[in-house]
This record gives structure tokens, C-alpha cells and sequence, in this order.
């Protein structure tokens, strides 16, 4: 290979990879098609991936015995190299998965006589911590023959960069000239890895085996990914740090603007040390929202900020040295769709590698369960897991320990206090957890910190953690105006990787924002003439005036069925004209949960419509190019074309619960699991040609659910139909700007006129300086005080002293409707100076009356009926809607006792002394339900169960309170009671348990014959007595190794047993599981 590919790519990369310390083999001259020697890149045939002999050596080198010498005979290295060479997997990925795990642990061979008593020795394949002790080795034109071809077939990938001789980077180069130079390159490193779905061998997997990036390029671009990635995933490094563009023209002799993406992204991902740093704790295996696992490599951002996070927090001052606060946090600014999650996974990951960090306790605040799942599953490699404080007394316990670790917090995700009736989202407020930690070594880091950082709970924690350090990590804004200094909050900006960016690198897809407001809008109640003159021309003047009397507020409007059903239509023919076509779909934010609903209904109705209308479409406008056709006659083409597809479409509403006493209009579109479906099935194309019975969603109806860490790229269109602004509103935008093959932008179409609303929220992401004018602190906090003696003064003057304990006749005084008004107005204010000051400590001694005082509002409002009966922000007007939609959001009010266990001792006195019947059987079922999930995976069959129990009861007695209650603690007492052992049961209650899981696979229909039982008792034995000789090792439940042997040698026995060998992998997972709950209570041997 002599011309424009080698000479003006590869060529360049080598001398580049040379000066950086690589040994470059050439494995043909750059004249020869494909290389005849093996022995040229030191291999003995074409058929090997390992440089055999490099391997070998680096082995003994970097494994020193107990005197610094090399001890590893050549049969302790044969057998740790056969180890990496001769991994069996049914698939690339699982292979990779295992040579991965050895590459970073290690494998064990026998030890020595008079060495550590004899113990078998961990011996690695690399020296991670001291880079410079490895070989580093790039073969060009590396030859490997495809199996079973006897060197017929082969590839010939252009350079393999070995380490240890050990392949981690396969690069393919094509010649600049090319247009679509970089989508050949993925294709040919697809086809060397087999993953283009082809039936003949076309490459040879086995080199992919311990292959950690890939890299496509020609010169002037060039993008990083994995074997498993597409075209669209592979990305550019268009930011060299730690290097700067002008060091690289330096070292490379050449003017700075001149420097390539290929030499940003050599002189870091391919230079030695940093490759190793890379591969160690940036790359990463994750599973799709389609299902498909594939291998991660991340991207110049990431790495980026990940590496500005870790100076900052071994230069930063702490708390105790700086006097004032902590010095070593601040603020990762990525916007949407750029990987914050994994930006996240990998800074634990890397702080795990350094010396100074790797003892941190780490503290991840996170209203998002997908955010803990990634860092359990990519952590698994380092033997470490995420401990999930579900409890105020589990986080106690587990903030209060020292040492390292990784705590996930979970605050549930705040909704206004409307909310509290229309989507029944409120949180509970969280006790204060007093002084837990004044370890500086505990780091914690605020996932989406513009919703969080407010958050009493966030507050609690800091106030727990006092000399902690604290990254927040956002993808908008967190200063809008009138917002806290963000430096104040968390310290300074640390990275920024803003909308731009994401655009110029392929990350996010551009948005077009189209305007409807003159058609469907209603824009701070201002816009009602135009809107109903517009939307009803059709109807007489008399007719128009008696519509806009009957709905004469904003409110109504947009939950007008007239309004609706016009809206809907022009949805559905904008989305068909324009989106369909291309098979992506939609989502719709609504005013309402009883507007979404509403909305389906319209769109249905309105699709219908549209198919009777393109059935008869004359055959002539079928054959006419569209240039052709009216706006209208567009869109019955198109519907004609998809008229299969559209029959079929559904229209799906995705609603939070709440509290109406219509709430079973709703159930259908709350139940989770079933939302969980309907979002999966959302996430999926459409079906080429819809089978009798199929309902393809093309629409999302959602108030305020999957606004913010929804990931669909096959949504291309959001039409909103509510107020969005600030945060809410960009996060909102962004669920279409996910990239996906043949979308080339997404569209937000506003039938609400939040127009004004976007722009300004859209400046915060070009504005230099985040930072707000927030130097009045202090003296807002000096409003706090006489704000509150106002509220109080409200209630002292009708002889109540406001309380928890006097929350009855507090409402009780406010049954004149002056003095509920003259609450209303002060409460409004104490609020929005609180929501000012959050999360500073200053704050802290008024929540307790913020949350009362709320209470009391949401409390009277139910009981006098006012707006239906629920804490409605709409009777306020829209300046208090605004307020709550800011200030309430973050408070996590809401009307229910303070959780009480039930296993405690006070349990059922507690529930003695509420009221009424249907507030006892309230909190018995809340209780029961939080018990059942917190214990299911001790016993699953049992508690399977009495799950059952629960939910025949509350569907059986839904309107018999009295009965409900003393049915519920009947349940109540047998929980308690727990599993008490029987005197003639021959099980342990462990035992048991695992009787169940068996049970549940192997007797589905509940019938036990005495041989069935007999065979059972007799694996619970054989597993329950691995269980008492291996899981008492040392760290044994830390350690995945030790974790998965165990698993292995439970599924033998399964097998031994004559279990069905399709049930013994599931069947061997659930026992693992059941036993990890039951740890405590395994004997010893």
C-alpha cells in the first residue's frame, strides 16, 4: 500500500506513534498487498492473535517474586497465557467481557514453597500502575488468516496496537479523498470482527477477544469506537487535553493549523500512558434500551472532565484548610445526550486507580435508578457495589461509616404541589440526619444538580458530610437569574461541553422549533379571542362567545375537548406529512393528566378521520410527485401510504398516579409495569407490515413524566401543549435531539407559545459566565425570621399554636375565607425566599415550618373544596402557578404520616391512633407494600404471595374501609410475625426460602407429590451446604470471581440433580440471590 491511504494516513499516524514510544513491525512493506511471513510481526502462523513471545517476556518482568526478581517458570506462564488465549464464549462480546476481566484482575497460578504459606499468586497481563514497565508494539498490515480457510481468506487490518503483545486497538485507515471514508473504515473493522450479520466468515473474532477500541479514520477526520458500535456511534476527539494543539504541531514539526483529528486523538487515546488510563477505567459494557449489550468507549468530554474533576480534588483545598468551604468540587456542564451518566461511572472508576482517591467514600445523590444500575454494572470489574440508601436509617448507617465505598441516595423526583392532585408525585420531606461523616475523604457527586442541589434532602446530606468535597453534574443551567451562584453551591465551572459542541461532534441532532401558537395556543390567558376566532371560524359569533364563556380560563382552555380534538388533528397531520414517513414518532407534553387522556381520545378520533380520507384518495394524486400537491393533499398521500401502519397506530398517555376519587379513570395509564411496556414497545421501530392485532405506538401523552432522562432516538417530534420554561423546558426540547440512522433533526412544534421561554433559556447554553448576581444572600436569609412569626401569628390569633399535633384545627381556623387568603399570601412568600437560599445550612431551621405550613394549605384547600379539593396552584393565578412550578418542586411536601415500619414496636399503636378506617388501612397497605419490596428477594415465592393477599384485598374491600382495615392487619400481623420456624418443618427458614425459588420453576401447577418434595429437600441440602463451605470466604460477596464460582457449582448441582437444563442457569442465579439476602444466617462450617 503505496498511495494516498498510506501516505497521507497511515504513514503520518506511524511516525506520530513511533515518537510517542511505540515499536512498529512492519508486517509487509507499504508496496506488498498482504503480508507472507508471520515471523515479521513474531508469530509463528497467520492463524495467531498474540505476539506469543512479548507476552511471555512482559509476564515474568512485571510479575517480580517476593525479592524483586522474576519467579514465574515457564510452566506457570504457559498456563497463564493459555488462560487469555483459549477463552470459550458462545459470543464476541461475552469473549471480550472475560479477556477484559482477565486483563484487568489477572489470573492465579500456583505460588511458591516458603512464599506467602504457598498460596496460589495473581499474576497480571499488564502493569496498570506503572505504564512504563510495559511493551508497547504496533503492527502494520497485521495479517490474520479467517478460520477454516486454510489462509485463503484473510483481513489485513491497516495497524493493531499491542501491549504486552496483547491487541487493544485495531485501527483502519482510508484514503482522505473519500466522502464517506469514515463509514468504510467502520464497515471493514466490522467485517474483520464478524459483526455484520454476514452467513460466510468474512474475519476472525478471536482478535477482537481483549481488542478495547477501534479506531476509523483518514487523516483529516478520524472517530473512536468499538467493534460493536455502528458508524453513528463512532465519535471524533476533537480536544487533546492534557495536550494542547499547539504541543502537538510542535512535536510533530508542523504549523498548529495543520494538527488533524488524527493527531488529537493519537497523541491521547494512543498515547502509552493514557491508552492505559483509558482502557483501565473509561472503557465499559452496557445494555441498550433495545437489549443489546455492546462495549463503550468514551468520548473526549468525558475523559476530559473526568480527568479537570480528579485535579480539582487532589489540589482543591478542603474545608479545614481553606477555613470557609471545601475548595475540590464544582460544576460538569454537559449538555443532554453527551453521557453524563457514564461521565460519571468513570470518574469513580478512575478515582478507584489513584493512590489518593482510591480510599474516598463516594456519595451519589440521583433521582434516577438508570444512573446506579450503570455504575453496579461497570463496577463490577474493580469487586466494588453500589449500597442504595433506601431509608433515612440505612443512609444513616451507611454515611456514617468510614472508608471507602460508593452510597447511591435516591431523591424521588419533586413535582409542584398541583401535582399533589394531577400527577401525585410528592415526596416526603426528609428529616434532618444531623452530623454522620467529617471524614474529608467523602466525595459526593450530584447527578442532574440544577433539580437536586435544592432538594432538603440534598441539604440534610451536606449538613451529615460537612468537610465532604461536591460535584454536581447537569446538563442545563443552573444559574437563570435569579438562581444561586453556582459557584456558591458547588464551587466553579470544572468543564462545560455545551449544545454546540454536541451538535459539531454528532452527538445530538439539531432541534427546528415551529410556532402553532395562532392555531392551538393560549399564551398567559392574553391570547383566548384570537385562539377561539381562529380554531372555531366555522361557528357563528354567538357560538364562539358561548364557547369562551364556558371556558373562560387558561386551564379550561387547554382542557377544552373542542380545543383538543382541533389540536389533535393538526398534530396528526403534521406528524404524518412529515415524520411518519421517515418511521419516527412523537411525543405530546399536555396541560393535564385528564388532558392527556383527552388527547388520545382526540387522536384517535382524529386518526380515523384521516384513514377514511386517504382510502379514497383519487389515483391520481397517488402518482403525482408531492411538489405537486396542496398542504392537505400531502398529507393523505402519505397517509395512504402507511394506511397499514396507521390503522394500527395507538396513542399512548404515560401519567403519574394521583389522589382523585376518579383516579380508576386513570389506572389503565398509571400502573408501572404496563408503562414500562408501553415505553419499550415506544422505543422500538415500527413494524414494516402490522399483524391483525398489533397496536405500534406512535405517540407518548405525557404532563410531566419522561420530560427528563428519556432516551428514545426514534422520537424526532415534541409538541407541547403546556407552559415549559427554564429547565423543564430544555430538557424537555432535548428529548428529540438524540441521534438515530436517517435523522437529521428534530422538530418542536408549540401549539403554547413558550417561544420566548426557549430563546431564553437556549442563551444560558452560549453565555460565557454561568454565574448569577447572588450577593444578597445573607440578607434574604434575615427575611426568614419575621416571615415566619407573620404565619404564625395567622393561627396564634385563633388560640393555635401551628403544629404536626395541631394540624386539625389549624385547618379548623382557617375556615374564614380572609384569613385563608392572608395565609395563602404569606405562605407564597415565605416559600420563594426559602427556594432562594436552598441548599444553604442557614435555611435549614425554617423547613420544618415550610413543610407544616404546606401541609396546612393542602389540608384546608381538600377540606373546604376549594378548586375540587386539592392544591391546586391554578386557583392562585399564573404568577403562583410559576411560583409552586419553582419553589414547591423542592420541598417534597405531602399529607401522609411519617413513614413508620412495620416490623416496629410501635407499628400498631401508631395505626390505632389515626382517625379513621380509611386512613388506617391507608398506611397498613403503604406499609405492607414497602415491607414486601424491601424483603422479596429473601423468600420471592412467599412474598410473591402475599402480594397477591394485598392486592385481592384492596380489590375486594376498595370502598369497604372498616373491613379493608381488619383485613390489612390481619396481613399486617402475619408479616410481623414473620416466617417463625416449625417445630416438625425439617427446613431452615434459608432452607426454605429456597425451597420456594425451586418450588415456583419445577411444580408450576403448586401440586407436590412426596417424590417431588423428597427431590426438592434433597437440592436444597446440596446447595445449602455449598452455601455454608464458600460463602464465608473473606470479602466473598465483594468479589465476582469468587461470587460467579460459587453460581457454577450451584448450577452443577442443579444438573446433578436432573434439573431441567433449561431451567438450571435462571434457577442458579435466583438461589445466588436468595442466599445473598440470607447471608447472615448461614451457618459456619
Amino acid at each position: 500500500m503505496s498511495g494516498p491511504e498510506y501516505l497521507q494516513v497511515e504513514a503520518p499516524l506511524l511516525r506520530q506513534l513511533r515518537d510517542m514510544g511505540w515499536d512498529h513491525l512492519a508486517g509487509a512493506p507499504p508496496e506488498v498487498f498482504a503480508p507472507t511471513d508471520p515471523a515479521v510481526s513474531g508469530r509463528g502462523s497467520f492463524g495467531e492473535v498474540l505476539l506469543e513471545a512479548r507476552l511471555r517476556k512482559a509476564i515474568r518482568e512485571i510479575n517480580p517474586g517476593p525479592d524483586g526478581d522474576p519467579w514465574l517458570d515457564e510452566a506457570r506462564v504457559s498456563q497463564a497465557v493459555a488462560e487469555l488465549a483459549r477463552i470459550g464464549a458462545a459470543g464476541l462480546l461475552e469473549a471480550n467481557e472475560h479477556a477484559t476481566e482477565l486483563l484487568l484482575s489477572g489470573v492465579t497460578v500456583p505460588g511458591l514453597d516458603g512464599w506467602d504459606g504457598g498460596r496460589d499468586q495473581r499474576v497480571h497481563f499488564i502493569d496498570w500502575r506503572n505504564w512504563q514497565h510495559n511493551d508497547f508494539a504496533v503492527v502494520s498490515q497485521f495479517r490474520v488468516d479467517v478460520p477454516g480457510t486454510q489462509g485463503r481468506n484473510f483481513i489485513v487490518p491497516d495497524e493493531v496496537l499491542f501491549v504486552n503483545g496483547i491487541p487493544l486497538v485495531v485501527v483502519e485507515c482510508k484514503k482522505p479523498s473519500r466522502g464517506d471514508a469514515i463509514s468504510e473504515a467502520v464497515t471493514q473493522i466490522r467485517k474483520y470482527a464478524e459483526q455484520n450479520s454476514t452467513r460466510t466468515p468474512e474475519g476472525n473474532r478471536k482478535l477482537f477477544h481483549t481488542v478495547q477500541l477501534t479506531v476509523a479514520t483518514c487523516g483529516e477526520r478520524a472517530r473512536l469506537g468499538t467493534f460493536t458500535g455502528e458508524t453513528e456511534h463512532y465519535m471524533p476527539w476533537r480536544d487533546p487535553y492534557p495536550r494542547t494543539d499547539a504541543q502537538i504541531a510542535s512535536g510533530l514539526g508542523c504549523d498548529e493549523r495543520s494538527v488533524t483529528e488524527q493527531n488529537r486523538l493519537a497523541a491521547v487515546v494512543l498515547n502509552p500512558e493514557r491508552l492505559l488510563e483509558i482502557v483501565h477505567d473509561y472503557v465499559t459494557f452496557m445494555t441498550l434500551d433495545d437489549g443489546r449489550r455492546i462495549k463503550a468507549a468514551p468520548r473526549y468530554q468525558q475523559y476530559r472532565a473526568v480527568e479537570l474533576a480528579l485535579r480539582r480534588l487532589l489540589e482543591g483545598e478542603t474545608k479545614p484548610e481553606n477555613g470557609e468551604q471545601d475548595r475540590r468540587g464544582g460544576v460538569i456542564w454537559h449538555t443532554q445526550g453527551s453521557g453524563k451518566s457514564l461521565t460519571m461511572t468513570f470518574l469513580v472508576r478512575r478515582m478507584r486507580s489513584i493512590d489518593e482517591l482510591a480510599d474516598a467514600k463516594v456519595v451519589l445523590i440521583t433521582d434516577r435508578t438508570q444512573l446506579q444500575q450503570q455504575l453496579s454494572k461497570t463496577l463490577r470489574l474493580t469487586g466494588e457495589e453500589v449500597q442504595e440508601a433506601t431509608s433515612v436509617k440505612k443512609a444513616k448507617r451507611l454515611l456514617g461509616e468510614h472508608g471507602p465505598g460508593i452510597v447511591a441516595v435516591m431523591i424521588q423526583k419533586q413535582q409542584d404541589v398541583a401535582a399533589r392532585k394531577s400527577d401525585g408525585e410528592l415526596s416526603e420531606a426528609a428529616p434532618s440526619l444531623g452530623e454522620l461523616n467529617t471524614d474529608e475523604s467523602v466525595i459526593v457527586l450530584i447527578d442532574e444538580a440544577h433539580r437536586s442541589h435544592g432538594s432538603r434532602l440534598h441539604m440534610n446530606l451536606l449538613e451529615a458530610l460537612p468537610n465532604c468535597a461536591r460535584i454536581g453534574f447537569t446538563g442545563t443551567p443552573i444559574i437563570m437569574g435569579k438562581r444561586k451562584k453556582t459557584s456558591q453551591i458547588f464551587g466553579p465551572i470544572i468543564d462545560r461541553y455545551l449544545l454546540a459542541d454536541a451538535e459539531k461532534d454528532g452527538a445530538v441532532v439539531r432541534i427546528f422549533y415551529e410556532g402553532n401558537t395562532v392555531k392551538g395556543a393560549v399564551r398567559d390567558g392574553r391570547d383566548l379571542d384570537e385562539v377561539f376566532e381562529d380554531m372555531f371560524a366555522e361557528q357563528s359569533e354567538q357560538e364562539r362567545e358561548l364557547l369562551q364563556r364556558r371556558y373562560a380560563t387558561k386551564g379550561d382552555v387547554l382542557e377544552a375537548e373542542e380545543l383538543i380534538e382541533a389540536k389533535a388533528r393538526h398534530m396528526l397531520r403534521h406528524y404524518v406529512a412529515g415524520v411518519l414517513p421517515n418511521k419516527f414518532k412523537a411525543q405530546i407534553v399536555a396541560n393535564s393528566r385528564e388532558a392527556t387522556i383527552r388527547y388520545r381520545e382526540a387522536l384517535i378520533k382524529a386518526r380515523d378521520r384521516l384513514v377514511a380520507e386517504a382510502e379514497t384518495v383519487p389515483s391520481h394524486l397517488l402518482d403525482s410527485s408531492l411538489d405537486e400537491l396542496t398542504p392537505r393533499q400531502v398529507v393523505l398521500v402519505q397517509a395512504h401510504k402507511k394506511l397499514a401502519l396507521l390503522r394500527a397506530m395507538d396513542f399512548v398517555p404515560v401519567i403519574s398516579p394521583g389522589t382523585d376519587d376518579d383516579e380508576a379513570r386513570f389506572a389503565e395509564w398509571t400502573d408501572k409495569r404496563s408503562q414500562e411496556d408501553r415505553i419499550e414497545a415506544f422505543k422500538k421501530p415500527f413494524p414494516e407490515d402490522p399483524g391483525q392485532g398489533d397496536k405500534p405506538i406512535g405517540f407518548l401523552i405525557v404532563k410531566s413524566m419522561l420530560l427528563t432522562g428519556f432516551d428514545a432516538p426514534i422520537e424526532q417530534v415534541l409538541y407541547i401543549d403546556r407552559s415549559l420554561k427554564e429547565a423543564e423546558l430544555l430538557q424537555a426540547v432535548a428529548r428529540v435531539n438524540r441521534p438515530a440512522e436517517g435523522k437529521k433533526c428534530g422538530y418542536v412544534v408549540d401549539y403554547y407559545g413558550v417561544a420566548n421561554h426557549l430563546a431564553e433559556a437556549l442563551k444560558a447554553y452560549a453565555a460565557e459566565d454561568v454565574d448569577g448576581v447572588l450577593y444578597d444572600l445573607r440578607e434574604e436569609a434575615a427575611k426568614l425570621d419575621p416571615m415566619r412569626r407573620r404565619l404564625r401569628a395567622i393561627f396564634t390569633e385563633k388560640g393555635v399554636v401551628p403544629s404536626g399535633g395541631t394540624l386539625e384545627d389549624c385547618v379548623l381556623s382557617l375556615e374564614e375565607g380572609a384569613r385563608f387568603d392572608r395565609f395563602e399570601a404569606e405562605l407564597k412568600r415565605f416559600l420563594s425566599t426559602i427556594d432562594v437560599i436552598l441548599p444553604e445550612p442557614v435555611v435549614s431551621p425554617y423547613l420544618p415550618d415550610a413543610t407544616l405550613y404546606a401541609e396546612i394549605a393542602m389540608r384546608a384547600r381538600r377540606r373546604y373544596r376549594v378548586d375540587g379539593g386539592g392544591f391546586d396552584p391554578a386557583v392562585y393565578g399564573a404568577k403562583v402557578r410559576q411560583l409552586i412550578d419553582e419553589h414547591l418542586r423542592s420541598l417534597g411536601i405531602e399529607e401522609k404520616l411519617p413513614p413508620v415500619s412495620l416490623t416496629a414496636d410501635d407499628f400498631e399503636e401508631k395505626v390505632a391512633a389515626l382517625s379513621d378506617a380509611r386512613t388506617r388501612a391507608s398506611e397498613m397497605e403503604h406499609a405492607v407494600r414497602d415491607h414486601i419490596e424491601v424483603n422479596r428477594g429473601r423468600d420471592p415465592r412467599r412474598y410473591r404471595m402475599l402480594s397477591e393477599r394485598l392486592e385481592e384485598i384492596l380489590r375486594d374491600y376498595a370502598d369497604n374501609w372498616e373491613q379493608q382495615a381488619a383485613l390489612l392487619a390481619d396481613l399486617v400481623a402475619d408479616l410481623r410475625a414473620d416466617r417463625p420456624e416449625q417445630d416438625d418443618d425439617p427446613l431452615s427458614p434459608p432452607e426454605r426460602a429456597l425451597y420456594g425459588v425451586l418450588l415456583e420453576e419445577t411444580a408450576r401447577d403448586g401440586v407436590v407429590q412426596p417424590e417431588t418434595d423428597r427431590w426438592l429437600c434433597d437440592i436444597v441440602a446440596g446447595v445449602f451446604e455449598l452455601a455454608v463451605r464458600m460463602t464465608h470466604r473473606r470479602d466473598f460477596w465483594r468479589k465476582p470471581v469468587d461470587r460467579e464460582d460459587f453460581r457454577l457449582r450451584v448450577a452443577q448441582t442443579l444438573a446433578a440433580k436432573d434439573v431441567d437444563i433449561d431451567l438450571v442457569s435462571g434457577l442458579a442465579d435466583q438461589l445466588v440471590d436468595v442466599i445473598s439476602h440470607w447471608r447472615a444466617d448461614i451457618p459456619r462450617p
